[in-house]
């Protein structure tokens, strides 16, 4: 579905923060790389779609009102099977309605659940001076305690998206240490760079978190999105 179309769709429906499906397909529409998710809206229909993508499968509570899905019981990961998914729907379903009694669940989604690798998290937040400012960073706990993160206001050139990926103090995790692989750095650039452009070609867009991004040797994905439009 077109870019346009995502975005008139929820504000038609009055809401300026997107599902994750909705900012995912904007997001493969732009050429970022991301885990495509898609909408089940019965258990059987997840299995289905489990089966398809492939397994071990991950899902998630779709609602407009629910954005920290894992605290409520929300996220179920490495199912396996047909039966261990269709169980996983019903319990994610029962839990949303338990935790957000009054919350629109429009369904769960399901995906493949990607391969694990050096997480890292790169983000858009806007600037009342400067505008739309990208963030780069080491995902987990590496952003919530350490704070270890890069700047660079959009839109960035091919020397701005390297200098960030290297900036960071956690850059020896990307270069490989203790026998871990390295991150494929040019592929990391490439994520940021797109992001600039896409940024940039959408003004309307006011907050962005691909969180987290899997780094592999070769290519990279990210596995969960968050937009928020104005």
């Amino acid at each position: 579905m077109p870019i346009a179309e995502v975005i008139d769709s929820a504000r038609n429906q009055g809401r300026t923060v997107l599902t994750e499906i909705e900012s995912k397909q904007i997001l493969a529409e732009a050429g970022i790389p991301v885990a495509v998710a898609q909408l089940a809206k019965t258990a059987d229909e997840a299995a289905k779609f489990a089966e398809n993508a492939g397994f071990p499968a991950v899902l998630k509570i779709v609602s407009p009102e629910i954005t920290h899905k894992s605290d409520i019981g929300g996220v179920k990961v490495g199912l396996d099977s047909a039966d261990e998914v269709k169980k996983a729907f019903d319990e994610i379903v029962a839990a949303a309605k338990k935790a957000e009694p009054k919350a629109r669940i429009e369904g769960v989604a399901v995906q493949k659940m990607a391969p694990a690798g050096t997480e890292v998290i790169v983000g858009m937040s806007k600037d009342p001076q400067f505008g739309p400012v990208l963030m780069f960073g080491l995902g987990g706990i590496f952003v919530e305690v350490l704070k270890d993160v890069a700047f660079r206001i959009v839109p960035l050139e091919a020397r701005d998206a390297r200098q960030m990926v290297r900036e960071i103090k956690g850059f020896p995790v990307l270069e490989g240490i203790r026998g871990q692989p390295a991150a494929d750095l040019a592929a990391l650039e490439g994520l940021i760079l797109k992001l600039s452009e896409f940024v940039e070609a959408h003004p309307e867009i006011e907050e962005l978190d691909l969180n987290p991004v899997f780094a592999y040797a070769d290519g990279v994905i990210a596995v969960d999105a968050r937009i928020v439009i104005s």
